[in-house]
């Protein structure tokens, strides 16, 4: 019995940790480092309630929300305010992706507060709908359309003209 919650735990981390990772990239504005914190508190988090996952039918769902849920506790908590120095590493470009985009992109969800930015990725990069990302959240739906509308202004206005310049390449 064992054995199987635990191939079980493992086929689904094997398979959704790499998607855990982008979400986790895209909340913490590109700190890799504390992305991979953050990826495997909650695949820990997600072990030690696997069985009970399991009955609730849709577990990457779940693990989402838990990702989202420990970002936001993580933020809360005074070590957070520390900020490692440096540069981002050259890397090469994925899949033909743009390296200023993405970077431009990473600098103005940076800017956003913990709770705009949860909403931004969980509303347009997650696709999820304005009820389930405040499930997520636990907030109300209102919050959520707010938060989504002043998250946006505050993302055209830092990005300004520059997004359409990045949109038409």
């Amino acid at each position: 019995m064992r054995q199987s919650r635990a191939d079980g735990f493992l086929e689904f981390a094997t398979a959704r940790t790499g998607h855990l990772f982008r979400s986790a990239c895209l909340l913490t504005s590109g700190d890799t480092h504390l992305a991979e914190d953050l990826v495997q508190e909650t695949l820990g988090r997600m072990y030690s309630l696997w069985g009970r996952v399991q009955r609730i039918g849709n577990p990457a769902g779940y693990a989402q929300t838990v990702l989202v849920r420990t970002f936001l506790s993580h933020r809360r908590r005074r070590s957070a305010t520390e900020r490692p120095l440096g540069e981002l590493p050259d890397r090469p470009p994925e899949n033909g992706d743009d390296p200023a985009l993405r970077i431009a992109l990473l600098d103005a969800l940076a800017a956003l507060a913990p709770k705009d930015r949860a909403v931004v990725v969980l509303r347009y990069w997650e696709d999820r709908s304005v009820e389930e990302t405040a499930q997520a959240l636990q907030v109300s739906s209102a919050a959520v359309r707010t938060r989504s509308v002043r998250a946006l202004g505050k993302l055209r206005e830092r990005l300004g003209g520059s997004i359409v310049e990045f949109a038409s390449r």
